[in-house]
Order: structure tokens, then C-alpha cells, then sequence
């Protein structure tokens, strides 16, 4: 919303106050945003003249607060719906799990066992196991034992 559009004016609100003296007490306060007391003052003709009176005095300050008031829910209004973010969830683009072993095993010197696999991978055996068999299928590797250990390893040609 437009802020200079919500600002009240002084003399608006006195013009409201001098319909009281024609019986159309509390126009001010209502403008004022003063609602309960407006009612009170239109329904006891401005607090039997005496509010209304008072109120002469009071009027720029009424004006002055209803402003910051309404500065403030404008600026409120406008951090909250100037800027918004929207996050998009952003689908993981599913990767081949065999373009995964085959990078677990380029970053082991082409060799794994299967627990270095499952750690490289983060994927349980039951994954990794058909996924080594696979790849001795498709001849991307071989399975020979491990000269010192004994250990079965998966030798890649990557």
C-alpha cells in the first residue's frame, strides 16, 4: 500500500471535530482510528461537550500516533510481502549406482574389496554385492585374491 495514501491530516481531523458542535460528536476520534471512544463520544454528545472540548488540544497528537501506527503496519506489510522466496525442492538427479562403484574404484587405484566398496558407495551389501557381480559380468572387472592378504578384490578397468 501506498504510505502517503494512509497518512491522516490535522486538519481533516479538526473539520471532523467541528461537526460536534452541530451534535456529530466523536467524527474525529473515529477518524483518529479511535473507535470505542468515538462511540461513546456520539453517543454522549462528546462526553457532555467537555471530551469534546479537550480534545481541541488533543487532536494533534491523536493525528500523530494514528500515523505511526500506520507507518508501522505499512512497513510490517512490506517486509512480509516484499520479498518472497520461494524454495523449489530440488529432485536429486538419479545417478547410475554402477557410474558410483566405478568412481569408488578410480579413487581407490582401480581396486576394491567389498567392505571398501559398500564405504565409497553408501550402499548396503545387499546393493553392492549384484552391483560387483554385475560389473565382472559386463567385463568392466575381475575378481582375483588379494597377493599378501588372501582378501578377495575387485580389479576395474577404468
Amino acid at each position: 500500500m501506498n504510505q502517503q495514501k494512509q497518512k491522516l491530516d490535522p486538519g481533516v481531523a479538526y473539520i471532523l471535530w467541528a461537526f460536534g458542535l452541530m451534535g456529530f460528536n466523536g467524527l474525529h476520534r473515529f477518524y483518529s482510528g479511535k473507535i470505542t471512544s468515538g462511540l461513546v463520544y456520539f453517543a454522549t454528545l462528546g462526553f457532555f461537550g467537555i471530551g469534546q472540548f479537550v480534545d481541541l488540544f488533543l487532536i494533534p497528537g491523536m493525528v500523530k500516533e494514528r500515523n505511526i501506527y500506520l507507518l508501522h503496519e505499512a512497513t510490517v506489510q512490506s517486509h512480509n510481502n516484499g520479498s518472497r522466496v520461494t524454495l523449489v525442492k530440488q529432485e536429486k538427479k538419479e545417478v547410475d549406482p554402477m557410474l558410483t562403484l566405478l568412481q569408488a574404484a578410480a579413487k581407490h587405484n582401480n581396486v576394491l574389496s567389498v567392505g571398501q566398496a559398500m564405504l565409497s558407495t553408501e550402499f548396503p551389501i545387499e546393493k553392492v554385492q549384484p552391483l560387483l557381480d554385475k560389473a565382472i559380468k559386463q567385463g568392466l572387472a575381475h575378481v582375483d585374491n588379494d597377493e599378501e592378504t588372501g582378501a578377495m578384490r575387485y580389479y576395474f578397468d577404468v
